[in-house]
């Protein structure tokens, strides 16, 4: 049988847990009908609910594409046989109950809103391919010993509030109320209210944020299904990866101001100009990256604002957005604090004023060994090819595991694509990924029939 997956802190060691799942028969016992065209085809009907003409796919959190899109996941739970509930944060949970009702529960999902002039794969394969994937085994007579659950996560994209994974973070307890108040979209509407008109919300943000919190004590493990958004897998002709670590960002606004003045008047030995400032940073922030020492370390300036933005003026203002990731938080925080101190140096030899704010610095994620073993154990049963790589993106799996043994299921995607309107996985690979999927659930799960005749 297939061992549970125990919680952090309980159950069997991590050692002995990794060995009973690689050793269970469970995976090869299971013959699942998983049909990869038809997922495509539901993917692409969920794309037509968008902002934008597909291809392209622009879906905003609690808009009416939205909202529609809701409605079609929902159908498609019910249509697999799933239970369905719904969380104060907008979070759409299909639950195929358990043997044990109250056993803690293996979870997969991902999200299904879409940046501006996104594509049709990037999240939405981890909700339709998890509600596939929970179809097969029912339909396969799979009866688990622990419940199972696919979840829509609201809003993993930052578009409209400027907030990522804002219902993962809900669930790990890690989104504070005050800051989910300051949030505003371009109209000046606060979360709350938004998600007041969509049918979600509660009487106050402290409300809403408890409804749909989750703990270590009713998530057994959880897993999440994703299109690589990246080139390896192609290029390698590999055909899945298994994520062993997820980097996280930090991101913190620089900004500095000078004096200004005519560009023709103002000669050059008496300017405190706050672009090259910027330039200089924006060229350090390189420097600090390369000189890391491992290629899991990247950093980006991606955001400029400059005023007066004029030809013809010495611009007094220029302000940052700097994006740094890696899979080791020390060495990232190392590298933000090595780019504060550069920030500070250059203002003060091109005599400008700055300021340094952290917008974010969430803590990377190593996957639970467990998982990560039961989604190899399934990937050799079913004969496919695979390796070990980490997530250099950020998914709501992220935030999962604060709070359950998580890991990630890679599938290749054309070129690498993702987040523009050509993103593309074929058929066959999406119906691979479902396969490792199903079947690494089940492992987690355990079978019903194998633990009654252990009792």
């Amino acid at each position: 049988m297939a061992a549970p997956c125990a919680r952090r802190g309980a159950g069997a060691p991590w050692a002995l847990l990794v060995l009973a799942l690689l050793a269970s028969p469970l995976a090869a016992a299971l013959k699942l009908d998983i049909d990869g065209q038809a997922i495509v085809d539901q993917l692409l009907h969920l794309a037509t609910y968008s902002d934008d003409p597909n291809p392209a796919v622009t879906r905003i959190l609690f808009t009416e594409n939205d909202m529609k899109a809701r409605g079609y996941i929902k159908q498609l739970m019910a249509e697999a046989g799933l239970t369905i509930r719904e969380d104060t944060m907008g979070d759409i949970y299909g639950v195929l109950p358990g043997a044990n009702p109250g056993a803690a529960s293996v979870s997969t999902g991902s999200h299904c809103d879409a940046i501006p002039l996104a594509g049709a794969y990037d999240g939405t394969l981890g909700v339709v391919g998890g509600i596939a994937a929970l179809r097969a085994l029912k339909e396969a007579g799979f009866v688990p010993a622990k419940p199972l659950e696919v979840v829509m996560f609201t809003s993993e994209e930052p578009t409209r509030f400027a907030l990522s994974c804002s219902g993962s973070r809900a669930m790990a307890g890690v989104l504070d109320a005050g800051y989910l108040d300051s949030r505003r979209d371009e109209n000046g509407t606060s979360y709350l209210a938004a998600a007041t008109a969509a049918g979600y919300g509660a009487a106050t943000y402290g409300e809403m944020l408890q409804g749909a919190r989750r703990t270590p004590a009713d998530l057994a493990a959880f897993v999440e299904l994703h299109i690589e958004q990246g080139p390896l897998l192609e290029k390698e002709g590999t055909q899945i990866g298994i994520v062993t670590a997820i980097a996280a960002p930090a991101a913190l606004r620089v900004s500095f101001s000078g004096d200004g003045g005519h560009a023709g008047a103002q000669l050059m030995p008496w300017r405190n100009d706050a672009s090259l400032a910027a330039a200089e940073l924006a060229l350090f922030v390189e420097h600090a990256a390369l000189s890391a020492g491992s290629w899991d370390t990247v950093a980006t300036a991606g955001y400029w604002d400059i005023k007066p933005n004029a030809v013809n003026s010495v611009p007094r203002e220029a302000v940052l957005e700097i994006d740094v990731r890696d899979i080791d938080r020390e060495r990232r925080d190392g590298g933000v604090g090595s780019i504060r101190e550069e920030a500070a140096k250059i203002a003060q030899r091109r005599k400008v004023r700055h300021s340094v704010d952290i917008i974010n610095q969430d803590p990377p994620a190593t996957s639970a060994p467990a998982v990560v073993a039961a989604a190899a154990a399934a990937v050799s049963e079913l004969g496919y090819s695979s390796k070990r790589m980490v997530s250099r993106a950020y998914h709501d799996s992220l935030f999962m595991a604060q709070i359950a043994p998580t890991a990630m299921i890679f599938i290749p995607c054309r070129n690498g694509w993702s987040h523009r309107p050509d993103e593309y996985a074929s058929p066959a690979d999406i119906a691979r990924g479902v396969q490792v999927l199903a079947h690494t659930m089940a492992r987690l799960a355990g079978d019903a029939a194998d633990a009654k005749q252990e009792l």
